[in-house]
């Protein structure tokens, strides 16, 4: 046998097992994650449709998942943490109406389930290889002759066309014997418009298929109520994110560059979107998240961190954790998605200096809750301390972010830093320009809530109250101007006047 020959079969060999061992591994791969406001249990298909089960009162749906190969997946919704029916359904309708974070989510994990399996099947095809390899050298040059030589008698060579029918037959009870093996899709399909005439065409809706059945007559209130909030969300932001994207903003001269400020967006990622468009008008490649992304840091939340994530993807993202997002969960996802969470230290980040931590305090919304509001004021006092002695130690420090402005006073107050920027108010305080004890100066800035949060709720189908978000503008590092841009719920854009910032001399 030549030398290009035992290559060619080793090669098949590794093909023949990789193939098989790898498609099995990733068409029964299952991944526990969290979409909207769900545990969920996600598992790839060639079905090439996203397919999602809310459940027995909702009736499932499904849409062209538009990937190679007829890839798909289907989503089975578990368990929340909301435990009112309605506003759950509402709630994952306007998470419907912006869900680019979560398909990015899902598109993730999916990948991961490929990944792994192609690894499994790589190891499958090396050990496979290696096996004929040591079986080969073992057996010896003399007794592969005596094999070759009984496999040309009519007995042998039933007997090696045995062996060979036996390893193929256990080769297949493999594959079609794996538990939970997934089964075709026998449901009925039918347009979403076919079912509620009454909707207007939308690009979306028009490519949703939902499944006939019991559950889908039954269950015709809830859809309906979650469809009206779906259009009424996509329609207010959407035109909300046109109007912001011909906003006149200040945009930076030569030499300057802008960040924008988002905090206390509480869920709402409707307002994703319209940010993302104001920093664009203004040129901004760089956010700032001064927390409470969330409303109580719970895991069923990572759909708003997805969606800042996604919506600001190629910026650098500088952020802090806020009151409401106490846990791990808010910050671990922060770090996840490469945002650089501030941590006490001073870090330099898009050439801007800056300095902050996350708020250690907890809402009475949060699992970590105290109930004892002295621990609480504690707490920010010894932030204070940390933050004005870093700032003042590290002397290089342009700007100090933090959730809440109590925790940065004695830091505002000490002029070693050019600008403290905070949120947590839901209502803007500033720009004010303060003299230092060392004879520098300081302005502070307490945006508004980009959310629109009344107290720690925001999401919905429209404004609750009037957002905002922050236009920041630097020159060699150092904060020169502040923009803020207002939001009213009747759809209204104000941009405030620039206001200049004018720093000491270092």
């Amino acid at each position: 046998m030549t030398r290009a020959l035992k290559v060619l079969l080793l090669v098949l060999l590794a093909v023949g097992v990789a193939l098989p061992t790898g498609y099995s591994t990733f068409v029964h791969s299952e991944r526990e994650v969290v979409i909207g406001a769900h545990d969920a249990t996600v598992q790839p298909t060639f079905t090439g449709h996203a397919r999602i089960d809310f459940g027995t009162l909702i009736p499932q749906i499904r849409v062209p998942a538009e990937a190679p190969l007829g890839l798909g997946v289907d989503i089975r919704l578990g368990d929340s943490e909301i435990t009112d029916l309605d506003q759950l359904v509402a709630q994952d309708a306007a998470i419907a109406a912006q869900p680019q974070g979560e398909i990015a989510s899902v598109r993730s994990t999916v990948v991961s389930m490929l990944i792994d399996a192609a690894m499994r099947a790589a190891g499958a095809a090396l050990l496979a290889v290696l096996v004929a390899v040591l079986a080969w050298r073992a057996i010896g040059r003399t007794r592969r002759r005596a094999i070759l030589a009984s496999a040309r008698h009519p007995r042998g060579a039933q007997v090696l066309g045995a062996v060979g029918v036996g390893l193929v037959t256990v080769a297949a009870l493999v594959l079609v014997a794996a538990p939970d093996r997934p089964r075709s899709d026998e449901t009925a399909w039918q347009p979403i418009g076919a079912v509620f005439p009454e909707l207007p065409s939308d690009q979306v809706l028009d490519k949703v298929e939902i499944a006939q059945g019991a559950s889908t007559q039954g269950s015709r209130a809830l859809v309906e109520g979650a469809l009206a909030t779906y259009r009424t969300s996509v329609s207010f932001y959407g035109r909300l994110a046109v109007n912001a994207a011909s906003a006149e903003v200040r945009t930076p001269a030569e030499g300057e560059t802008t960040a924008l400020v988002v905090t206390d967006r509480h869920d709402n990622i409707g307002m994703d979107p319209v940010a993302r468009a104001i920093a664009e008008r203004a040129g901004a490649r760089l956010l700032i998240d001064l927390g409470d992304d969330t409303s109580n840091g719970g895991s069923w939340e990572t759909f708003s961190i997805n969606s800042l994530a996604r919506e600001f993807r190629g910026f650098d993202v500088v952020a802090v954790a806020g009151n409401h997002d106490t846990g791990p969960t808010v910050r671990k996802q922060m770090e996840d998605k490469g945002f650089t969470v501030l941590d006490g230290e001073p870090v330099t980040v898009g050439g801007v200096r800056f300095i902050g931590s996350s708020d250690p305090r907890s809402s009475g919304l949060t699992a970590g809750y105290s109930g004892d509001p002295s621990a609480n004021s504690m707490s920010l006092k010894q932030q204070d301390e940390q933050l004005q002695k870093a700032t003042c130690d590290d002397g290089d420090v342009s700007v100090i972010a933090v959730h809440s402005p109590s925790s940065a006073t004695r830091a505002a107050a000490s002029g070693c830093a050019d600008l403290v920027l905070s949120g947590h108010l839901h209502r803007q305080v500033g720009p004010t320009t303060v003299a230092g004890a060392n004879g520098r100066t300081t302005t502070t800035m307490t945006t508004g809530s980009t959310g629109g949060a009344v107290y720690a709720f925001a999401l919905g189908s429209k404004l609750r109250r009037e957002a905002q978000v922050t236009i920041v503008t630097f020159a060699d590092g150092r904060p020169v101007g502040l923009q803020p841009v207002s939001f009213q719920p009747g759809g209204i854009i104000e941009v405030a006047d620039f206001a200049p910032i004018t720093t000491s001399p270092r």
